[in-house]
């Protein structure tokens, strides 16, 4: 692409030489040198200096010529710097922060400006002001072109950014640009576009740096690779990348310590050679990342792996590698162990259960109580709601108390019995007709007059029950056992 510097132009009379005489002016060199220097009017030049035009040279020509060739080379170089144009393709976080060469260094706030989509900015941090030389009160609420010269986001490629804003995904583009000072700088701009709920656009996001030093840039890259690396190795869960072929190309430390092994001692092995687990669990992990590796998507799954004397429960996500041309390089994968609180779960459970058990026993007890008045009575109040399982439970208790103490009269008291519907009152007809079969009479009390009405209604058999209306009166009527009962025929 260059030429040698000593290389002249051609002009209309052959071929110029490196100090500008063509090849057909040995004469007029001669004559000049026998006349002496000479200025533009024929007068001697002083200090012997000489001064030659050769009319029939197009300079014209030549300027224009000149003109083309650098603008060439300046094409040429802003190729290699990074053509002022823009950048296809999304970058994750990751990847963006590894590959932006912030001016600052790694561990500083990199430039950070926001603005909408007329252009106005709504951020304009400290180091955006370094770089572009204006300060946050200068920049906000004016539009970026303004500040910077340059519209680095087109209307279309804001339209056609549509991210669900978890993947934290960006875009890249490069534009020339304009501090302050007038100076012309090449800028990246990594945006983002942020939506509103509804998915209109409400700003674009972009950071800002300006890389024209490949020394620094690579000298940010591996600060910022030793930060990442140091997330990942001090990082609770495991973390490993594999080729296609399944060998380990990348593990954590967290990973290696669990095992009792090196990192180094992965590489370049698969699940089977490495033999850190049992063939049954390699082959479960080999099956789940050959899906992964076949449909391109990630997975997320509980898992359960036998290492022969326990089970060992793990929350697992693998995921598809590609490069930057979006090609499947591999798979990564992310796994937690959750065994220990598994187990923590399970014993908290079981001890609820107990708990739950306890309780709903105390509860029974409480809510079917059997009161012994008097020698052969016995009295049992009924509290709250009543459903199938209480119903079962008061029968049970009412029998048992029966037989136990051998008594002759059981007073069942519905006072506290919020609503009497079909099953409350087959409920107590089938406990009076068990207690009866036991040689017991029932009496029946806290009997309202809509508790009567339901009752009615219902059609409920009160045959042979003693009915009253207070639980006094039927611990009256059952200590005395002389008395006329009054019996619902």
């Amino acid at each position: 692409m260059g030429r040698d510097r000593g290389e002249g132009t051609s002009g209309p009379r052959g071929r110029a030489d490196a100090n500008g005489a063509s090849g057909g002016d040995h004469d007029s060199e001669a004559g000049s040198a026998a006349g002496g220097p000479s200025q533009l009017d024929g007068s001697p030049t002083p200090g012997g200096v000489s001064m030659q035009i050769d009319d029939d040279i197009d300079y014209k020509a030549e300027c224009r010529a000149l003109r083309a060739r650098v603008a060439e080379l300046e094409s040429e170089l802003a190729s290699r710097r990074g053509d002022p144009g823009r950048e296809r393709g999304l970058i994750s976080a990751a990847a963006t922060y590894l590959d932006a060469p912030f001016a600052l260094g790694a561990m500083q706030v990199p430039a950070l400006i926001h603005w909408r989509l007329d252009g106005t900015v709504t951020r304009w941090n400290d180091a955006a002001g370094r770089l572009f030389g204006w300060s946050e009160g200068e920049a906000v609420g004016r539009r970026l072109s303004e500040l910077v010269a340059a519209d680095p986001v087109s209307p279309q490629e804001v339209q056609a950014f549509n991210h669900d804003p978890g993947d934290s995904l960006f875009a890249v583009a490069t534009s020339a640009a304009r501090t302050r000072g007038g100076d012309a700088i090449t800028c990246r701009w990594t945006y983002a576009v942020l939506r509103d709920e509804r998915g209109d656009v409400r700003e674009i996001a972009a950071i800002v740096d300006e890389g024209d030093d490949p020394q620094q840039r690579e000298r940010l890259l591996h600060e910022r690779y030793q930060m990442l690396l140091q997330l990942v190795d001090n990082s609770p869960n495991v973390m490993f990348i594999k080729d296609a072929a399944g060998r380990y190309v990348f593990i954590n430390r967290h990973y290696a310590r669990a095992l009792g092994r090196h990192t180094i001692e992965f590489l370049g092995k698969d699940e089977r050679e490495f033999g850190a687990t049992p063939p049954g669990v390699a082959d479960a992990i080999v099956t789940k990342e050959q899906e992964v590796l076949a449909s391109g998507r990630e997975q997320r799954y509980e898992e359960v792996l036998d290492y022969g004397n326990q089970n060992y429960y793990f929350f697992t996500v693998k995921f598809p590698v590609r490069n930057e041309r979006g090609e499947l390089l591999g798979v990564g994968g992310v796994v937690r162990e959750d065994t220990d609180l598994r187990r923590a779960e399970a014993e908290r459970a079981a001890l609820q259960e107990q708990i739950i058990a306890a309780q709903q026993e105390t509860l029974r007890e409480l809510s079917t109580p059997l009161i012994p008045l008097a020698d052969g009575v016995l009295a049992m109040p009924l509290v709250g709601t009543m459903d199938g399982a209480r119903a079962a439970q008061i029968m049970e208790t009412l029998l048992t108390g029966i037989s136990n103490q051998r008594a002759h009269t059981a007073i069942l008291d519905i006072t506290g019995v919020r609503a009497v519907d079909a099953l409350v009152a087959n409920a107590l007809t089938r406990t009076a007709r068990a207690a009866q079969m036991l040689g017991a009479r029932v009496v029946l009390t806290g009997i309202r007059p809509e508790v009567a009405r339901a009752l009615l209604e219902l059609g409920a058999d009160l045959t042979g029950i003693i009915t009253l209306g207070t639980l006094q009166s039927g611990i009256a009527h059952a200590l005395r056992p002389t008395g006329r009962p009054r019996v619902a025929r």
